[in-house]
C-alpha cells in the first residue's frame, strides 16, 4: 500500500513539472493545457461597494452567456463571454429568494430558490427564466428547501436535491431534525406551464441518520439516471428519472489517511494518520453511464480530503488518498488553519470530454485551486495541471464545445482584498502558466510545503527566499531557477544553536532550537552566509499595539544556525512603528562590506511621506541613513504606500519595490524604482533620495494573476540583468494563495 501511495504522489509531481521536466527525462508531452483568459469579478454586474457572490454557474447552450447564482443579493447574474478574453456584464435578475443552484434547459434557465422562513418551516421555488426576454416564465413551488439542480443531457428532465438542511446549533448539530430531505424530479415536457413534478422518498436508505436524509448534490447521465449525494448520511443514491424509482443505493464508505497534517499548529507537517474517516461526498459528476466521481468534502465526521470514482454498483474504481493534500502543499496552497478540519476540502467535481480527452476537474474550496485530470480507458486519472482561482471555488462549469472551463469562487470581501469572481480558462496552451514555483519532496518523500514567501535573492541559477510569520519555525528555501516551474530543492531550518536569542525573549525558540521570526528579507555574503531581517511588532506610540519585538538583522550560516544578531541604533529603536524592516541586500566595495536595509513605512519623527533606508558597515559596525520619498496614495480605498524589498543594481545603485496595500481593482501603486546610495556613508545627515521609475508592475500583475495581489514582497536582480519579483500569499489567510515568481525582461 505504501509503495502504491508513493508512486502515485511522485507521478503527480512529475506531471506538474511542465515541459522542461519532461524534456530532461526524455519525454515530451503532447497534451495541451488550460490557461486563464480572463477573470470576471461579479461586482461588475452591480456596484463595486456591494458584497456579491458567484456560487454555481451555468451557461446557455451555445456557451456564450454565463448565468450564476448570487445568494447574497437574491438574484442571478448574466455574463457575456462571446469573447472569452473580455467577459462583459450582462445584468442581473431578482429571483425572490436565495438562489442555491442554476442550470439551463434549452430556452430556459432553471433556478432553485430557497424561500424558507427557518429550518422547520421550509419552502422553495423552481424559478424558470425565459432566455428570450430574461423574464420569469413560471415559479414552480417546491415542497422544501432546495440545494442542487441538474438538467439531463437530452433536456427532458431536471432533478433537484431538496436538502431541508439541519440547524447546526441544535442537537449538537447532528441530523434527525425534521422535515427530512428528498429529491424532486421535473418533467420538462412542453412549455414551462405544463411541466410536472414528482418527489422521490430517500428515507431509510442510509445507515447513518436514515430518518433524516440531507441530499446535497445531484447529477444526471445520458441514460436519464441521477446520482444523489447524501453528504451527512455518507450515502449515494441512484435514481431512474422516467420512473422515479431508486435503482441502487450504497454507503460512500470510509478511508484511512496516512501522513497528513491534522494539527493546526502553524507548521506544515505531514505526519498524522486518521482511520475510518467517512467520505461524506458533496459534489458529484457522471464520467460514463456506469461511473461517477465525488468530491469528498466531509461535513460531520471528516471527509477524505480527496475524490473518489465509483461504479453505479458501489465499487470504488479510484481513490485519491492523500495526493490532493500533497499537491496543494507543493505549490504553496495548503490551508494550515484547516488542517484539523477537512484540509483542502474538495467541494465540487465536473467532467467533460474535450476533443476526445476525458477531463475531470476537482475543486478544493480551502486551497483555492482546481485540479484537472485526464482519465484513461481504465478511468485512472493523470494530473494535467492545477488551476488557481479566487477564494473558495464552488461551481465548476465545463464548456467543451468552446474548449473552456469556468470556475466560480464565492467568497467576497473588499476589505480583505479579494472579490467573488468567475475565472475563465481555455484549453490550447503548449504549457501551463501556473504554478511558477513548486517544491520537491523532502527526505521522507513528502512535500516541502511552503507559503507566505517574503524576500528574494539570486545567485546564478539559484535563488533563496524566506517565509514570514504566517508559519512557525522559520525557514530558508533554496530554489532552482533553471527549471520551469522553478523548483524548491531544499529547506533550511533557522536555529538558535548558540543561544543568541536569549537576549530577545519575545521571540519563541522551540525545543529543537528552531525559532519563530517574521522574516521579510534575505541576502547572502561572499562567504555563503545568509543575512536576514525580521520585522518587529508594535509601535512606541500605540497603546493598543505596543512594541513587543525588535527589528533585527540576523546572520545565519549555510546550515541555518544563527551566528550573529545586529540591532538598530538605540535612537532609531526608540521611534519604532509597527511597519519595520522589509528587505536587505549585501554588497562589497574596495573598502568595506555593506548591508543595506529598507523600512516599510515611516517611523516616528521621520519626514512625512519618507521611509528610512539604512546602510550598515560590517567593517566598522556603523550605520548611515537616508530617506526614500514615497508616492502618494492613489487607491480609491485609501490605505498606505510603502517599500517591500531591495536589490543592488550596480555601482551603488539599488532597485526597490514600492507598493500600496491594496489588491484587485483598488491596487494602484506596484512599482520598481532605482535609487543611488553611492555616497551615503560620506554624508553628515540623512537626505531625501531621488528615484527613477524602472517598471510599473500593474500591467504584468493584471495579466498574470487572478487579481492584482497586495503583497509584492520579493525583488532580486539576476546575473543577466533581469529582475525577478515574488509575491507573499499570506499562507491563504484572506488570500487566494496564488504565488508567482515572475521575471521582468
Amino acid at each position: 500500500m505504501k509503495i502504491h501511495r508513493s508512486i502515485k504522489v511522485l507521478s503527480c509531481f512529475a506531471m506538474l513539472m511542465g515541459p522542461s521536466w519532461y524534456q530532461a527525462h526524455g519525454v515530451v508531452p503532447e497534451a495541451e493545457f488550460f490557461n486563464r483568459t480572463a477573470t470576471f469579478p461579479v461586482y461588475l454586474n452591480g456596484d463595486i461597494t456591494e458584497e456579491s457572490a458567484a456560487e454555481i454557474v451555468s451557461a446557455t447552450d451555445d456557451g456564450m452567456t454565463l448565468i450564476y447564482t448570487d445568494s447574497e443579493n437574491d438574484r442571478v447574474g448574466f455574463v457575456d463571454i462571446t469573447d472569452a478574453n473580455n467577459p462583459l456584464p450582462a445584468g442581473v435578475l431578482d429571483v425572490g429568494g436565495e438562489p442555491t443552484s442554476v442550470a439551463t434547459a434549452g430556452d430556459y434557465v432553471l433556478v432553485a430558490v430557497n424561500t424558507s422562513e427557518d429550518f422547520v418551516n421550509v419552502s422553495g421555488d423552481l424559478v424558470v427564466i425565459s432566455l428570450a426576454d430574461r423574464n420569469i416564465a413560471r415559479r414552480i413551488p417546491l415542497l422544501g428547501q432546495p440545494d442542487s439542480i441538474a438538467v439531463s443531457p437530452d433536456g427532458q428532465y431536471a432533478a433537484i436535491a431538496i436538502e431541508n438542511e439541519r440547524d447546526e446549533d441544535l442537537g449538537e448539530g447532528l441530523p434527525n431534525q425534521m422535515p427530512a430531505g428528498f429529491m424532486t424530479i421535473i418533467y420538462l415536457i412542453g412549455t414551462p406551464k405544463s411541466w410536472q413534478t414528482r418527489e422521490v422518498d430517500l428515507l431509510g436508505l442510509a445507515e447513518a441518520f436514515p430518518n433524516d436524509p440531507e441530499p446535497e448534490y445531484v447529477a444526471i447521465n445520458e441514460l436519464n439516471v441521477a446520482v444523489v449525494t447524501l453528504q451527512e448520511n455518507n450515502h449515494l443514491v441512484i435514481v431512474d428519472l422516467p420512473s422515479g424509482k431508486i435503482l441502487n443505493d450504497f454507503s460512500a464508505g470510509f478511508v484511512d489517511l496516512e501522513n497528513i497534517d491534522n494539527n493546526e499548529d502553524g507548521l506544515l507537517c505531514f505526519k498524522d494518520n486518521l482511520q475510518g474517516i467517512p467520505r461524506e461526498p458533496d459534489g458529484v459528476t457522471w464520467i460514463s453511464p456506469f461511473s461517477f466521481a465525488t468530491a469528498d468534502e466531509g461535513d460531520l465526521f471528516g471527509g477524505s480530503r480527496g475524490f473518489t470514482i465509483f461504479s453505479i454498483f458501489g465499487d470504488i474504481l479510484y481513490e485519491a488518498e492523500e495526493s490532493n493534500e500533497y499537491l496543494a502543499a507543493s505549490i504553496g496552497h495548503y490551508p494550515e488553519d484547516r488542517a484539523e478540519n477537512k484540509g483542502v476540502e474538495p467541494e465540487n467535481v465536473s467532467f467533460a470530454s474535450y476533443d476526445g480527452r476525458d477531463i475531470l476537474f476537482v475543486g478544493a474550496e480551502r486551497a483555492n485551486i482546481v485540479f484537472a485530470y485526464e482519465l484513461n480507458q481504465n478511468l485512472e486519472p493523470g494530473l494535467i495541471q492545477i488551476l488557481p482561482t479566487s477564494v473558495a471555488p464552488e461551481g465548476i462549469l465545463t464548456i467543451p464545445q468552446r474548449n473552456l472551463v469556468v470556475i466560480a469562487a464565492e467568497k467576497d470581501s473588499r476589505d480583505d482584498g479579494f472579490r467573488s469572481s468567475l475565472s475563465i480558462f481555455e484549453l490550447g496552451a503548449s504549457a501551463p502558466d501556473y504554478p511558477t514555483l513548486i517544491a520537491a519532496n523532502n527526505q521522507n518523500d513528502l512535500p516541502m510545503s511552503w507559503g507566505a514567501l517574503s524576500g528574494l535573492t539570486i545567485e546564478g541559477q539559484t535563488a533563496y527566499t524566506v517565509g514570514d510569520s504566517a508559519f512557525a519555525k522559520s525557514r530558508i528555501f533554496e530554489m532552482d531557477l533553471s527549471q520551469t516551474p522553478a523548483l524548491i530543492t531544499s529547506e533550511i531550518l533557522l536555529k538558535d544553536t548558540m543561544g543568541l536569542m536569549k537576549d530577545f525573549g519575545q521571540f519563541k525558540v522551540h525545543t529543537d532550537m528552531a525559532v519563530d521570526l517574521d522574516l521579510e528579507g534575505i541576502t547572502r555574503d561572499s562567504a555563503g552566509n545568509f543575512w536576514l531581517v525580521t520585522e518587529g511588532a508594535g509601535s512606541v506610540n500605540d497603546l493598543d499595539r505596543p512594541v513587543t519585538k525588535e527589528n533585527l538583522l540576523i546572520k545565519a550560516n549555510a546550515n541555518g544556525d544563527i551566528v550573529k544578531i545586529i540591532r538598530l541604533p538605540a535612537a532609531i529603536n526608540a521611534t519604532q512603528s509597527r511597519f519595520g524592516l522589509e528587505g536587505i541586500s549585501y554588497m562589497e566595495t574596495m573598502d568595506e562590506a555593506l548591508l543595506t536595509v529598507i523600512f516599510q513605512r515611516e517611523w516616528l519623527n521621520d519626514p512625512k511621506g519618507s521611509v528610512r533606508i539604512g546602510q550598515y558597515s560590517l567593517t566598522d559596525d556603523t550605520w548611515a541613513f537616508a530617506f526614500y520619498p514615497i508616492d502618494p496614495v492613489e487607491s480609491p480605498r485609501g490605505g498606505w504606500v510603502g517599500l517591500s524589498d531591495i536589490t543592488p543594481t550596480g555601482e551603488g545603485a539599488f532597485a526597490v519595490i514600492e507598493r500600496d496595500n491594496q489588491s484587485g481593482a483598488d491596487a494602484k501603486v506596484k512599482r520598481i524604482y532605482e535609487i543611488d546610495l553611492a555616497n551615503l556613508r560620506a554624508e553628515q545627515s540623512p537626505r531625501i533620495l531621488q528615484k527613477r521609475l524602472i517598471a510599473d508592475l500593474l500591467p504584468l500583475l493584471r495579466k498574470e494573476f487572478t487579481a492584482v495581489p497586495d503583497k509584492v514582497e520579493g525583488l532580486a536582480k539576476a546575473e543577466d540583468g533581469a529582475l525577478y519579483i515574488l509575491n507573499d500569499n499570506d499562507g491563504l489567510d484572506d488570500s487566494s494563495g496564488e504565488t508567482r515568481l515572475l521575471k521582468i525582461k
